[in-house]
């Protein structure tokens, strides 16, 4: 689900809880047969974690290798891949790349113990989650500020960029239209500074940005109001608009 059109619509939120859909396996029985080699529709990557990967709502979905492998996968699995792995541990992913693409996207992430977690679709006969209460996540995000140098960027399953990773381990997001605009601002060494909504939590700050420039003075604006003016942040979930002040006669 995207972060960038739920900002475009007044920061109205709606996700899944945090496990739907994840299935945690125990390892495989003595004498099993080893894992398949993986063809291209479902390439095998290992290494070490070096970092999770997390979005503006605080969910991890994605992870980093120590040899810089971007991992990604839905963030419905947060909550399990996190019981299962951590930084430091080693992983297997197998899933799919696409051509000329720096991310493989995780079909199942395997511990050292044999241990996976895959992504499952719902069985055709499960019920449908209950619906969210309206305002349910209301005050979930916060107005956040980033300012750094540019550590590594982050990409779309398609290889597109969508977001960095400061050097204080603050992590940007914004839409890949952004990241090819300014290009100059978000690559590796570049200052950044950006201002926008996001969460912070035991695994990391991320914030999606609504302006991003090299400098506070020099912020461009990333969404427009519907007449076509730039937008400057958007309102919180509650706040409410003040009348004008009358005029004295």
């Amino acid at each position: 689900m995207s972060v960038h059109s739920r900002l475009a619509a007044c920061i109205v939120f709606t996700t899944l809880g945090p496990c739907a859909f994840a299935q945690l396996t125990p390892p495989p029985a003595l004498g099993s047969p080893p894992h398949a080699q993986a063809g291209p529709a479902a390439p095998v990557v290992s290494g070490r974690i070096q970092r999770w990967l997390i979005n503006p709502n605080g969910e991890v979905d994605g992870l980093l290798l120590a040899d810089g492998t971007q991992v990604s996968f839905p963030p419905h699995l947060s909550a399990a891949v996190q019981q299962l792995l951590k930084p430091g541990d080693t992983v297997q992913v197998s899933g799919r790349r696409a051509a000329n693409a720096p991310v493989v996207r995780a079909a199942t992430l395997t511990a050292d113990s044999g241990r996976s977690v895959s992504d499952q679709p719902p069985a055709p006969d499960a019920p449908s989650p209950p619906p969210r209460e309206p305002g349910a996540l209301t005050g979930a995000l916060t107005a956040m500020s980033a300012d750094g140098q540019v550590a590594r960027e982050i990409y779309t399953d398609r290889g597109d960029v969508n977001g960095v990773v400061l050097d204080d381990g603050t992590i940007v997001r914004f839409p890949p239209q952004a990241g090819a605009q300014l290009a100059m601002i978000v690559q590796p060494g570049g200052k950044l500074y950006a201002k926008g909504w996001g969460s912070s939590s035991a695994s990391g700050n991320a914030l999606e940005a609504t302006a991003i420039g090299s400098t506070s003075d020099d912020l461009h604006e990333l969404f427009a109001r519907p007449n076509g003016e730039q937008a400057g942040l958007p309102r919180g979930p509650r706040e409410e608009r003040l009348a004008p002040a009358p005029t004295a006669p």
